[in-house]
């Protein structure tokens, strides 16, 4: 049947014609909401390039966390800044570091709050690298025993998933291996599957202390030109136990993670990234465009794309704008 029998614009008269056909929803369940811990007291640092967020000591952490579960938000993400770095990464494993005692507070405050820790060794490398480094060369294999010992780590201090953001070869299957042998069968994995080398990670970088001090990560991150080289990663992870695989970043990749989802079925995260999150920021300070309607507008294509899960720094404001909608 053709017009005028036909009008589309029939169910888009009034809000509640629009949202009783809305095809895509976005909820408050769906977002992981980061935090950039640090040791120390009533600590509570700005992040110049991402306005509104902070660099947190444990203390700041739980009052942040606190209000987020208040808001609903179901789960965050903790990325940790070690008091020392080193070559070998040894605040990453630490028992002690920062990590591990932010998610044993984070636990016994809010035992509901699910609370995944990145394993990743950036942020605690002198050399700012995800992994060790000989002769100026990014070492896989040797990577990947550190990883394990930094994945138990933060297991053995109650972290409910496990995050690999590394992209060495092999990190899932070590990281299962170490995880199941110190009884932490049940612990999940989210791998950060294909994760692609980026320029919208410069904010993170400042945020978390951790921009690389010499060459790049192309070798290891993946080149964002290829799209079936990240289906590969996908697979791969999946085969070495990945529970949840992530595409990162998320708005210049809507069409890696319909990909993903349509080929292998699992759940889906996505991370809307540092710079994803500054263009916004500064788009809307300089009066642009509406902040709120234009994150609605971004989370909700991941979603549409078949992101189960979000990892946003919006997580708590949105859970805000949607506990105060009518």
């Amino acid at each position: 049947m053709h017009f005028p029998a036909v009008r589309l614009r029939r169910l888009r008269q009034t809000a509640a014609l629009r949202a009783l056909v809305r095809e895509t929803e976005l909820s408050v369940s769906h977002l992981v909401q980061p935090y950039f811990v640090r040791a120390g007291r009533n600590i509570r640092k700005p992040i110049g390039s991402m306005p509104g967020q902070f660099q947190l000591s444990v203390d700041q952490l739980i009052r942040a966390a606190t209000e987020a579960a208040r808001c609903g938000v179901p789960a965050v993400i903790l990325f940790g800044i070690p008091e020392r770095k080193d070559a070998q990464a040894s605040g990453a494993f630490a028992p002690n570091g920062i990590v591990p005692t932010a998610v044993r507070a984070l636990k016994k405050a809010l035992p509901e709050l699910l609370v995944i820790t990145d394993v990743c060794l950036c942020e605690y490398t002198s050399h700012g690298h995800c992994g060790l480094v000989r002769q100026g060369k990014v070492l896989n294999d040797p990577t990947l025993a550190v990883l394990a010992k930094a994945a138990v780590a933060h297991a053995d201090a109650g972290a409910d998933i496990i995050a690999p953001s590394d992209m060495m070869d092999g990190r899932v299957a070590a990281i299962r291996t170490a995880l199941d042998r110190a009884g932490h069968r049940d612990t999940p994995i989210m791998s950060y599957a294909a994760k692609f080398s980026s320029a919208f990670y410069g904010p993170f970088r400042e945020a978390a202390e951790s921009p690389p001090q010499f060459g790049d990560r192309k070798t290891y991150q993946m080149d964002f030109a290829n799209a079936n080289e990240a289906l590969r990663e996908v697979a791969l992870d999946i085969a070495e136990g990945a529970d949840i695989v992530m595409v990162k970043p998320g708005l210049s990749y809507l069409d890696l993670i319909w990909r993903v989802k349509e080929k292998f079925g699992y759940p889906v995260a996505v991370y809307n990234v540092s710079g994803e999150y500054a263009m916004l920021k500064a788009a809307a300070g300089n009066g642009w465009l509406d902040e709120k309607s234009a994150v609605f507008e971004m989370l909700t294509s991941f979603r549409r794309a078949g992101a189960d899960i979000i990892l946003t720094y919006w997580a708590s404001e949105v859970a805000r704008w949607l506990k105060s909608s009518p």
